[in-house]
């Protein structure tokens, strides 16, 4: 299977039924919380790689992996989440206007509202990640793009912050604007993401010590540049 391909109906409620089951964690993140999470994870200050955010996914619990049944289950389910990854990767790289977030949605009073909480949650784990490498964009023009994400993902906010999210039709309105607002903070990042740290790669085979020097002496590398000054 190729990892580049979205999920399926079908492969999304596979994964949504094990990250609900007996197999994983009570606090193992649900399929609203998890696509918050990688939506911080994905466009987010640095980049961070699976082995570092992927545990974060099973629970708060170091110890919380799955009991997976076998092997082949554990790379399925991996894989699953992977490609639900890079269905948020590349939607920001191609079409950052069209991203939506994957809210839940309940019925009050007769209307449907959306409900960003999960989401939220999520979102705010993915910042705890590299906490003090989001500061640029609070300290920014941008800060008030945040603030819905904030006052329905943090951990605690303010007392008289509560009436800002105290009734579903509230929830509703700070959901629309994070839908909104998404484009424009992840383009605040694009040119500031810092990328992995790569390894370097000689574009020519190393000399050896028994070659002919590339000085162009006649010497052998070993007897020319590449000798011990020392010894000489």
């Amino acid at each position: 299977m190729q990892l580049d391909q979205p999920l399926s109906e079908k492969e999304f409620d596979e994964l949504d039924q094990f990250l609900l089951s007996d197999r994983s964690a009570e606090d193992a993140m649900t399929m609203d919380t998890l696509h918050g999470y990688l939506t911080a994870v994905a466009m987010g200050p640095e980049t961070i790689m699976p082995a570092e955010w992927l545990p974060k996914v099973w629970g708060e619990d170091a110890k919380s992996a799955p009991k997976f049944k076998n092997a082949k289950e554990e790379e399925r389910i991996v894989e699953l989440i992977m490609r639900f990854m890079n269905e948020v990767l590349v939607t920001f790289e191609v079409a950052p206007k069209e991203f939506e977030p994957l809210f839940c949605e309940a019925e009050h009073e007769g209307t449907m509202l959306l409900d960003g909480e999960a989401w939220c949650w999520g979102f705010w784990e993915g910042m705890e990640l590299r906490p003090g490498s989001w500061d640029p964009i609070w300290a920014s023009d941008l800060e008030p793009l945040m603030r819905p994400i904030y006052l329905l993902g943090a951990d605690e906010i303010e007392e008289e912050e509560l009436k800002e999210v105290d009734t579903p039709m509230k929830g509703h309105k700070l959901a629309l604007d994070i839908q909104a607002n998404l484009p424009a903070i992840h383009r605040f990042w694009v040119p500031l993401r810092k990328a992995p740290v790569a390894t370097l790669k000689r574009d020519e085979p190393k000399v050896g010590r028994n070659d002919e020097c590339p000085c162009g002496s006649g010497k052998k590398y070993k007897k020319c540049c590449g000798a011990d000054p020392v010894a000489e």
